[in-house]
């Protein structure tokens, strides 16, 4: 439920994201290489699938970064009324 204050007070997480991110690039490649060098095809390709998903990832939180803030409501909108009926 909104409170009303969340335009003042909210912070993003995808700075967060972006360093989580390349750390697990990192590791990914790193892993991959090692598992390679040390004969583990199985290992370097978990490890080569794990670069790919962290490589959208990564992708998707630059993009994100790039659109800059959107819309939030300002301090004369209300802030919404609690659903009547839970399920």
């Amino acid at each position: 439920m909104r409170t009303g204050s969340e335009p003042s007070t909210a912070r993003s997480v995808l700075r967060a994201r972006l360093w989580l991110s390349v750390w697990g690039l990192i590791w990914a490649i790193v892993g991959t290489v090692a598992f390679l060098l040390a004969g583990r095809p199985g290992w370097a390709i978990a490890c080569g699938v794990l670069w790919l998903i962290v490589t959208v990832d990564l992708s998707m939180v630059l993009r994100h970064i790039r659109q800059g803030p959107h819309y939030q409501p300002g301090p004369d909108i209300p802030p919404y009324q609690p659903p009547e009926h839970r399920l």
